[in-house]
């Protein structure tokens, strides 16, 4: 790589880093790209060289988000082992990401931006999505080897998911309350577990 695009491609992480930043601290509407560009000591120029518009830098934010939630939640499915202790692996690393500051600010900032467009709602909540699609792929392989009842695996996924967002986030979110502890986080999962395996797994 030459040095110009190292340079480059530090001032692009430096915008993000700042607008990362801008976001939490005073929402989506509020921040604008000379504030951006001001805290991460760029022309107003070069941030718009890199993203045409604050829509499009704050989607690339969610996108690195669910890429980096979406590489912690990989975990192929063994046919060897017990579906209990595969999933709560994955089921835990979603709790503990749910529990991460900076994802519960950005979620929050990611919603208020959403309320008054729903076009933008619209591909905000479809990035939303794809980041489960680890657990999807798992749930199709579980009942490809017969050990889980045939139900939409996309659908019991986001059911799943639904049982940990009730007390994992959308508390948080909403109601302002404190992330779970660690204790409470495996209680959370482990109940999700026996309700998830009562509907569907085989017997």
């Amino acid at each position: 790589m030459t040095a110009p695009q190292r340079l480059t491609d530090r001032k692009r992480e430096a915008i993000i880093q700042a607008a990362i930043a801008e976001f939490r601290a005073n929402g989506f509407d509020i921040t604008s790209m000379d504030k951006i560009a001001a805290t991460a000591s760029v022309s107003k120029r070069t941030v718009y060289n890199h993203f045409p518009s604050k829509e499009e830098l704050f989607a690339e934010i969610l996108n690195q988000l669910w890429a980096r939630v979406t590489a912690e939640q990989e975990a192929p499915y063994r046919p060897e082992a017990p579906l209990r202790d595969q999933l709560r692996p994955l089921l835990l690393k979603k709790v503990q990401m749910l529990a991460d500051d900076n994802f519960l600010d950005l979620a929050r900032v990611a919603i208020a931006a959403t309320i008054h467009s729903p076009e933008r709602s619209q591909s905000m909540v479809a990035r939303m999505g794809e980041h489960e699609e680890g657990l999807t792929v798992w749930i199709r392989a579980a009942q490809a080897d017969g050990r889980l009842k045939p139900v939409a695996p996309e659908f019991a996924a986001q059911q799943v998911q639904g049982l940990l967002k009730s007390f994992a986030f959308w508390p948080q979110i909403s109601m302002g309350q404190p992330n779970l502890a660690l204790e409470m986080q495996g209680t959370v999962v482990e109940s999700a577990l026996d309700m998830f395996l009562a509907c569907y797994q085989v017997q």
